[in-house]
């Protein structure tokens, strides 16, 4: 095994014996729409409120990537997608319920 594939094997068990579950979310977007920047920012500020450095957050906007938006079946936007930890989860439609939201994630508030 070369270093480099060790050191990354080393960071791979160190992470996940450490207790802290990383969420992996996707927010489906349509440009700039008032709708899709209220979704960025509330998820945004739930992330950094109940999950600091917990999380990878990548907004995808569906008209400048059509195709992830074709390969991962978004019929609408915006929409949520929580691929770990647990069952995927997909939140689609009006993401300004807080509490809605973080019991779709699992988070305990």
């Amino acid at each position: 095994m070369t270093e480099d594939k060790k050191t990354l094997a080393e960071f791979e068990r160190a992470l996940a014996t450490s207790g802290h579950e990383v969420y992996v979310l996707r927010l489906y977007v349509s440009g700039a729409s008032p709708r899709s920047t209220e979704a960025i920012t509330r998820i945004k500020e739930i992330c950094e409120e109940y999950l600091p450095n917990q999380y990878d957050l990548e907004v995808i906007d569906i008209y400048q990537q059509p195709q992830l938006a074709v390969q991962q079946q978004i019929i609408a936007a915006p929409t949520l997608v929580k691929e770990s930890p647990g069952k995927l989860r997909r939140m689609i439609g009006n993401l300004t319920n807080k509490k809605l939201i973080m019991q779709r994630l699992g988070i305990a508030g």
